[in-house]
């Protein structure tokens, strides 16, 4: 029987909300947006394990002031963030014991659905890699340093990728291993596996399954609230 994990990414510092506390802990409703993330992952029944990747002074307290509180079950381990998102990633998956699928997702994107977390791991299955995203709503320009317009790109080629990006475990983990032998940095997992020679499927997310940047995010996600 296949072990579905999920890595939940709570360690950045969320410089751009400016709100003086990591964003994933402040309140949404009258619970911290990483409960509502937690809880998606909590109640599919085909997630298994839960590890938390969270800065060295705060583990305890999401321990104590999140799971606890909460009673996030399938939390089996809190483990220290790195210096950057990919060092993250790495600790959070060279904590996992025994595990099939594995799903790597923003603690500040508290609006994952079920249907996502299960097309994940379904295309992960077949392709090795898979990641969920939306199509751009706005027309999408490269522009030159000096402020204009180089070229207009065909928006229906465009995607927007969310996460959960989800993987067969032992690929994502070699290839983290082998960036890091090779001394490469990158800002995104699927950029993992492709620089390593492998295709991602890429699978429709939802508009709603935001991620928590700004303080116009927090705006929208309150408004986005009453429907879970």
């Amino acid at each position: 029987m296949s072990k579905n994990c999920a890595i939940i990414l709570a360690a950045g510092k969320g410089v751009r909300m400016r709100a003086g506390v990591n964003k994933q802990y402040i309140e949404l409703g009258d619970r911290p947006v990483i409960y509502y993330t937690l809880k998606a992952f909590e109640h599919s029944d085909i997630i298994d394990d839960i590890i938390i990747v969270a800065a060295k002074d705060e583990i305890e307290y999401c321990r104590k002031e999140v799971v606890e509180k909460y009673k996030i079950e399938k939390v089996s381990k809190i483990v220290e963030g790195g210096k950057e998102r990919q060092d993250s990633v790495v600790n959070g998956l060279e904590e996992i014991e025994k595990c099939d699928i594995v799903l790597i997702h923003d603690g500040a994107r508290p609006f994952v659905n079920k249907r996502i977390i299960e097309d994940g791991i379904k295309y992960a299955k077949k392709y090795g890699a898979a990641a969920c995203g939306v199509p751009p709503k706005d027309t999408i320009k490269i522009r030159y340093q000096d402020g204009f317009s180089k070229e207009t790109l065909k928006r229906n080629e465009l995607f927007c990728v969310q996460t959960p990006q989800t993987f067969q475990y032992k690929l994502i983990l070699n290839c983290h291993r082998k960036l890091n032998k090779d001394n490469v940095r990158v800002t995104d997992d699927t950029m993992v596996v492709e620089r390593y020679g492998n295709k991602v499927y890429l699978y429709e997310g939802d508009y709603n399954n935001i991620k928590i940047t700004t303080p116009e995010d927090l705006i929208i996600c309150r408004g986005l609230l009453d429907n879970y």
